[in-house]
């Protein structure tokens, strides 16, 4: 297969959907944008497609015989839902299915973008007004018929502009550009989903708080990755455990001194175990355990009459499902997150954040999907200052910037980021990049996948015929 990349040169591999580009339909880039604050442009994107052509050398990836959306179906715009309320659409899957994976897509908009700064109800009245509510924990959850089939405790992403703006030039935050996706196993469901009915596949976002609603909004989506048998007959078999709360389990805890100082603090368990023997229609066996097991905690501290918030947050745990005990999908994951944000005046026109956040990874989607390690850190922070004229600024600090026509700006460093992959097909990609005054003052890379690498290779072969070497199985010659 290969990658779509914008024009900003930011690629994706879309391999893994091969199945949808391997017949006609309709291909929608939707690039939305809100041109009120002063902080944001005009898109300008062209999209391109890189296919690589399978070769003896490169056979083709594997592949899902099939792929099942989870969304609103449009064909006008972009169909991921809007929740809450929760998000339903009913799935009927082929009678021979004997492996089911979903992908799930979710993202906090709005009321919803800082989620992890959010408020538990019990002690909002405690802070001035504007601080919003509904605790910072938050989980996606898939439920099939109603039940619990699988969680996500998602990534505390920070878009392009938040919280501090120039904190995010020239580096952005990870993930702000190609959110994080979440994989689970839905295949000790396969006994209830080949009977040829439609079944209902659930998708929604649930807080800690007493009724587990969340504010505005979340956009979430997904897909079924579904694997036939070679014979047309029903896969059959029995779900031979279940446990899964609908809930996580949680607890919040706090307080309020005498100075006003409060402290916060939200953690959630969630342990899910489901198992299933599962018999194809030719006859093959497979029994199917599915295990989750995740933490999470977010501890917030409002400090000098709560003008200085500090906030450490970690999620953490593993997702792993075994088919006749071999892995079919690993998922073991930390995302630690701590950001101090300081206002420098009373009317909280002046502020300093430091952010320190990190994405550490190792992810194997399904047995037929490439699996990675990844290791992310990132160090970032500094000054801002509103302007009353609304459209002009300027920052002073250690590192001192001046933006011009602009409702704000600031001062800014972004220092250091550092990131490492290695994947399941042996390739490897390494890179800090240090940045202030919003230029880069450090860019080092190593690795097969590295540009340096890609330059020295693609030197020494013809371009019509060049067998990119970087590329893991399936992707082979580039196709013109």
């Amino acid at each position: 297969m290969g990658l779509i990349c914008a024009a900003n040169r930011s690629p994706k591999d879309v391999t893994r959907y091969t199945p949808l580009f391997a017949k006609p339909g309709t291909f929608i880039l939707q690039l939305d944008n809100l041109i009120e604050t002063g902080l944001n442009g005009i898109y300008s994107t062209t999209l391109h497609a890189t296919f690589y052509a399978s070769s003896a050398e490169h056979p083709p990836a594997k592949q899902a015989n099939t792929i099942i959306p989870l969304s609103t179906l449009s064909n006008t715009t972009g169909n991921d839902a809007s929740v809450p309320p929760s998000f339903s659409i009913n799935v009927t899957l082929p009678v021979n299915a004997v492996e089911v994976y979903a992908e799930l897509y979710p993202s906090g908009n709005g009321n919803e973008e800082f989620w992890y700064l959010n408020v538990a109800d019990e002690f909002l009245g405690d802070l001035p007004a504007g601080n919003l509510g509904q605790g910072p924990f938050r989980e996606m959850r898939l439920l099939v018929d109603g039940q619990v089939a699988g969680v996500a405790f998602p990534y505390p992403v920070v878009f392009t502009g938040g919280v501090l703006p120039p904190a995010w030039r020239p580096i952005t935050s990870y993930g702000a550009l190609d959110l994080p996706t979440y994989f689970l196993d839905l295949t000790p469901f396969v006994p209830l989903l080949t009977d040829g009915q439609p079944h209902n596949f659930t998708l929604d976002v649930v807080s800690a708080e007493a009724d587990h609603t969340i504010l505005q909004n979340w956009f979430v989506s997904g897909l079924l990755q579904v694997v036939t048998d070679s014979s047309p007959n029903r896969t059959t078999g029995n779900i031979t455990s279940y446990s899964a709360d609908l809930f996580a389990q949680t607890n919040t805890t706090g307080s309020v001194a005498a100075n006003g100082d409060i402290s916060i603090t939200v953690k959630a368990t969630r342990e899910i175990h489901i198992t299933a023997d599962i018999v194809s229609g030719s006859g093959k066996k497979n029994h199917v355990v599915l295990s989750q097991s995740l933490e999470y905690i977010n501890q917030q501290d409002y400090l000098d009459n709560t003008l200085v918030e500090n906030v450490f947050q970690s999620s953490s745990g593993s997702v792993l499902s075994t088919h006749n005990n071999v892995p079919a999908v690993v998922d073991t994951f930390s995302y630690p997150f701590t950001l101090n944000f300081t206002s420098l005046n009373d009317q909280g026109t002046f502020f300093s954040a430091l952010f320190d956040h990190s994405y550490d990874r190792v992810l194997l989607p399904s047995p037929f999907i490439l699996g990675s390690t990844i290791k992310e850190r990132q160090v970032a922070g500094g000054f801002f200052l509103e302007a009353s004229t609304g459209n002009t600024g300027n920052g002073t600090s250690n590192n001192t910037q001046v933006f011009h026509n602009l409702k704000a700006s600031g001062a800014h460093c972004n220092l250091p980021s550092r990131f490492s992959y290695v994947d399941t097909a042996g390739n490897t990609f390494n890179r800090r990049v240090d940045a202030a005054f919003n230029n880069i003052t450090l860019d080092v890379q190593s690795g097969s996948l590295s540009q340096a690498q890609k330059s020295h290779t693609s030197s020494t072969k013809n371009a019509d015929t060049f067998t990119d070497a970087r590329l893991p199985p399936g992707r082979g010659k580039l196709v013109h």
